[in-house]
């Protein structure tokens, strides 16, 4: 089941091993609430993620490694939120698409990068960080910046690999008895049968939960448990640099729990629909009425990670506060200030961006 389509046409079982015969007729999917969701996630994404990319460009010679993946992290954010208001359309048109066949290709493709550019990015913080605590001698040499333009090349390459198939099978196909356009997965020109397209559904759905959100997260656990271990022995003095390494690992950490906690509803969701396609989960009415519950709100949580960076960034870092506070000038709005007081604080924020 890929994300923002209607789940509802996946549970047609007339052809199922045991000839399961379920009625949907009662089920009704939100095609209000899901939609404002979409806009809202969509106006806050926008503004959110484009501030912490202006702010990451503004403030080049200062950019941390971190930042720098923060910053490919927003753009994935910003070009995913971008295509929302079309799903927010097709939503409330009842799963109607009106927008033609490329951008049903395109969207589709869009939410898919966005997922695996994001997930890589997260992995690549955790790594960065597990060498500056863990190897923080040794590892100098890899975390130069040609190894880190290296990384987001390789990030931005996989993820367009590994999203590719959307660009091959999502296809708009009319239905006439509904007159309405769906645009969903097809497989009818390279499936001869039924169980041919039910493997390559399952297939990529698992895959795609794999290699988008399993093995980067386990990775990402393994640094966590390696810089623990290193924080435990080490870190009891808390020296200033110290102090530093633990605050930008609190916020990598803050954003990787997020994430997890946004994103493993919906792949649960995916993997038991994947599944049941190969017959390795018990096919059930109630069990198909559940998917059809829950797979709209587990998508529209994972949609909401997209807009929620950049208001952890401002409340747990510092450093991206006080350049926000610097860069987009807030500070001079404050008129009831005294302009030396003004100086002072504008000083102080510049300081402070600059040390934490």
């Amino acid at each position: 089941m890929e994300p923002t389509e209607d789940p509802s046409e996946y549970y047609d079982y007339e052809e199922s091993a045991n000839s399961t015969m379920c009625d949907f007729t009662e089920w009704t999917p939100s095609y209000s609430v899901i939609p404002v969701l979409y806009m809202l996630i969509f106006i806050l994404g926008l503004s959110g993620n484009g501030v912490v990319i202006f702010t990451v460009w503004r403030a080049q010679g200062k950019r941390r490694a971190t930042d720098i993946y923060i910053g490919n992290l927003a753009l994935a954010d910003l070009t995913f939120v971008v295509t929302l208001p079309l799903w927010a359309v097709y939503t409330a048109m009842e799963y109607h698409w009106p927008f033609g066949t490329a951008l049903c290709k395109i969207s589709s493709y869009v939410v898919l990068l966005n997922m695996y550019a994001s997930v890589f990015c997260l992995t690549c913080m955790s790594f960065d960080r597990y060498l500056a605590i863990v190897h923080s001698l040794s590892s100098t040499q890899l975390r130069t910046r040609g190894h880190i333009r290296g990384s987001l090349i390789a990030i931005w390459l996989l993820s367009c690999l590994l999203a590719a198939p959307t660009l091959l099978f999502r296809a708009t196909k009319f239905d006439f008895e509904t007159n309405r356009t769906s645009c969903a997965m097809d497989f009818s020109f390279v499936m001869a049968t039924k169980k041919q397209e039910n493997v390559w559904v399952a297939g990529l759905s698992i895959s795609s939960t794999a290699f988008g959100f399993l093995l980067p997260f386990l990775a990402m656990m393994v640094c966590y448990c390696f810089i623990g271990c290193t924080v435990t022995r080490h870190f009891n003095t808390l020296r200033k640099e110290d102090q530093r390494k633990k605050r930008l690992l609190k916020i990598i950490t803050t954003l990787v729990v997020v994430f997890a906690a946004c994103w493993i509803p919906f792949h649960l969701v995916k993997t038991a629909d994947a599944l049941s396609y190969l017959d390795l989960f018990p096919v059930t009415c109630d069990f198909l009425r559940f998917l059809l519950l829950v797979h709209p709100y587990s998508t529209c949580l994972a949609y909401i990670n997209s807009c929620l960076n950049p208001f952890l960034y401002a409340f747990f870092d510092l450093r991206f506060r006080s350049q926000c506070l610097c860069l987009l000038n807030l500070k001079k709005l404050m008129h009831a200030s005294p302009p030396s007081s003004l100086s002072s604080q504008k000083t102080e924020a510049q300081s402070l961006a600059t040390k934490v």
